[in-house]
This record gives structure tokens, sequence and C-alpha cells, in this order.
């Protein structure tokens, strides 16, 4: 055994696990912003004071012209797709590589996500992909900027333009991520932000839609208020001292729900808000920082962000082939024994994801609402080929052959130089001893236990 063992295998860990900081920071600005809307008295509404700021002051930081505070970042991707009319039985592409929330937003508009494989270095949706999953039934395109990372829209806003499709972006992860020098969020016809704690602009639970087409927001609007007959030009007759009272009957023209946000997260939110491009600027040099240590090491990947683009690094995955490396062992199995390997040095690692969106019993067994809807408006289609394992092999190979530095807790944009350090010391140190921990690794058991 090599003289500085692994602490797997009883060396000392490299890093202190109270090193890590938890997310989000809250200090004196966020107790005060809470504190003042409770003084205030003020809780909720459309056009509640903190709300409106924070829609006011986000619509400028992703260059938007409208933005709309929802209850979580779900609720914001339903409002693109229902105020674009997206509806019963629509096809609407969306990546096999996200979170869940990306095709469930698809099912609450009652459409049906087409999931198409991703780039198995990026995990980024492509407009070639795209292109392939457009049938006469598809009406709407839905990007992920995975990991604060932007996916090509180029290419993918080129396609939709010929197709006449709606590209709706899921920036739930990619608060100021940049595409060719543009904000991300509003570059297609809507997109949707989560405010969820974990996420670089993160206040518990919330969202934001985000869109520069008037009547796209008007209609957004209407939709989180229970489908009322209500314009955002109401926000001019608000009465602070009657706060919860407007000037229109309470009717309902078509089927809406109740997605606003409430004071509490706004404020909350808007103290962050102030942080946010110094507190990004910080996670970019960091991962940076941390990308330069272990790009050295043969057969690791860490993430490569395009020429054209800008990642916020909500998360951090790295990629490693065993063959680059020099060791006879599946990637899978690598990844298990380098979980355990990293865990033991200190470091949050976690999986996040395991296996492609389709592969969830949810899309399995496509039961939907019930009787299979909204699947069962769609005849012509088989499902169960459509969403067959085999045809997301990329995206597959990426989450077998990866594993997430950092936790949901504890991510990176927290994180101190000095811990961002100890990180890349401790994967080198690791990775030094891949062969040790190869042939260790067939006693492990559970592959998946850090997943998250």
């Amino acid at each position: 055994m090599a003289t500085d063992r692994i602490a797997l295998f009883g060396g000392t860990p490299v890093l202190q696990r109270n090193m890590h900081q938890r997310w989000p920071e809250i200090g004196d600005a966020e107790r005060r912003a809470v504190a003042a809307v409770l003084y205030r008295g003020v809780l909720s509404g459309s056009s509640a004071p903190e709300a409106v700021a924070l829609e006011d002051e986000f619509a400028r930081f992703v260059g938007a012209k409208h933005a709309l505070l929802t209850h979580c970042g779900t609720s914001a991707l339903h409002l693109a797709l229902a105020a674009a009319g997206i509806g019963t039985g629509d096809h609407v592409i969306v990546p096999a590589y996200s979170f869940v929330a990306t095709p469930l937003a698809v099912l609450h508009a009652g459409a049906i996500p087409i999931f198409v494989d991703v780039d198995p270095e990026s995990g980024l949706m492509t407009a070639d992909a795209a292109q392939r999953a457009v049938s006469a039934r598809t009406r709407a395109i839905m990007p992920v900027h995975i990991h604060g990372t932007p996916a090509d829209l180029g290419p993918i806003l080129e396609l939709a333009t010929r197709q006449r499709l709606v590209v709706v972006e899921d920036a739930a992860q990619a608060h100021g991520a940049r595409y060719r020098g543009r904000p991300v969020g509003a570059l297609g016809q809507a997109g949707g932000f989560s405010l969820q704690s974990s996420k670089n602009l993160g206040c518990g639970e919330g969202g934001i839609f985000v869109t520069n087409d008037d009547e796209l927001a008007e209609r957004a609007n209407r939709v989180r208020n229970f489908g009322q007959d209500v314009s955002l030009s109401d926000r001019a007759h608000h009465d602070s001292e009657r706060p919860l009272d407007g000037r229109r009957s309470l009717d309902s023209q078509g089927i809406g729900w109740m997605y606003r946000g409430n004071e509490l997260t706004a404020a909350f939110a808007r103290a962050q808000l102030v942080r946010l491009s110094e507190r990004t600027i910080r996670c970019q040099e960091n991962a940076e920082r941390l990308t330069r240590a272990l790009a050295s090491l043969p057969g690791v990947f860490p993430p490569e962000i395009p020429d054209d683009r800008t990642s916020v690094y909500h998360k951090y995955r790295v990629r490693f082939d065993p063959e680059i490396a020099g060791i006879d062992i599946s990637a899978r199995r690598l990844r298990g024994a380098l979980t355990r390997a990293l865990q033991a040095e200190g470091l949050d690692v976690v999986l996040w994801q395991t296996k492609p969106l389709p592969s969830q019993a949810l899309f399995r067994r496509r039961e939907g609402f019930g009787a299979g809807w909204p699947w069962s408006v769609d005849r012509e289609t088989d499902f169960a080929a459509l969403y067959s394992p085999e045809r997301f092999p990329n995206t597959q190979r990426l989450l077998d052959g990866s594993v997430v530095l950092f936790s949901q807790s504890c991510p990176l944009i927290a994180q101190s130089t000095e811990t961002v350090d100890r990180y890349a010391e401790a994967f080198s140190r690791v990775w030094n001893q891949r062969a040790d921990l190869a042939a260790w690794a067939p006693r492990t058991t559970n592959e998946d236990a850090a997943d998250e």
C-alpha cells in the first residue's frame, strides 16, 4: 500500500466535513428583509410590494421584459407552456437527462414529454436530437440548461422557427448563465427558474417565469391567478391599505391555478439577488480552479464549457474513463468505489441522477392522471418503444461514468477556495491510487448509495 494511504484504506481524511459551508447563506440582510414583511403585515397578493419588486429586479437581471413570481420552478415552467397554448396530447421535446420537474411540467399542461438523448459529455440537449424527435404532434421544445451551463440555443431556436415550435427554457439551475453574451431564460418564448434552497438564488421554495412577449406575460398572469380576468396593469391600482382587495370581479375565464409566490419568499430572494453576481463570480473562479487541477489526471474529465457560453456551475459533474485511466473495471463499478473513497476523504459526493428520466416508474407505467391520460390521447405513438432505456445510451453512459462533487446542502457556490483546493487534493490522492481502488471495488455492494 502506498505511504500516502487514502482514507478508505486507513489514511487520514483530507477534509473535515465541518469545513463545508451550508447553503443558502443567511445574514442580517435576509433577516431584516423578512422582518420588514412581518412588520408591514402584507404576506401575499399578486401586486404585493416585495413580489413586484423581485419581479422587476429579476427581469432586469436576466434581460427579460417580464417576470412573474411563482411558488416553485415547476409551476413557472407549467405557466410558460400553458400560456403558450400547449395542451392536451401535444408533444413537447425534453432531454432524457434533467430533474423530473421538466417532464412533469409538460404533463401538468396535459401534454406528452418526448425524450431525446443528450450529448454524452455535457448532458445537454442538441438540436440534431430534437430534430429527429419532431412529429406532426410536436408543439414545443424545452431545452434544459443543466447544472447552470446553457444548451446550444442557436440551432434549437432555428429549428423551432422552421417548424413553428415554441421554445421554453428550463433555466431552473441557470440564474445568470449566458449564451453568446446574453442571459438565458427569455431567449426563447419563455422560461422558468427555480428558487428552491439549493439553487444559486435560493430562498426555500419558489420560482420565476420570464418572457419578452407582452401577451404571453398577460396569459401567464391569468393562469397563475385561477384563470381570472386580471391584468398586469392592475398593479397600478394596488391599495396598500387594502392589499388583498382588487377592483375586478372574481370571474375565471378559463382553467387556472394558484401559482403565486409570497412576500416572505420574495423578500428573502431580493436580499439574495443583491449578492448573486458577486457569489457567482466566486463560484466560477473556484470551478475553474478545480477544473485546472482535475484536468491533469489521466481519464478524468471536469466540465468543459463552450467558448460561447458562461456557466454558473450550479452542479459540478466530473466524468471519468477507466480505459483511458489504465484500469480494468466498468465505469459504473468505478463510480461506486470512487464515491466511497472520496466520501471517506470528507468530500460531499452525490450521484443526483442514476438513470434516464424515461426509466423512472412514472414513465414506464404511464398511468398519468388516470386511465393513462394524457398518453391515452395519442393512440398512434408507441410510447413503450419511445421510452425504452435503450434509446438513451448517451445519458446512461454519462450517469454511469461520473459523479457530482458537492451536494444540495453544501453546493459549490457556498464553498471557500480552501475547501475547493482540498477537493482537488483529495480527488488527486484517490485517483493516484485508482489501481488499488479498482482491486477493492468488487467488494462493494450498493453502487447507488450516494444518490440524492
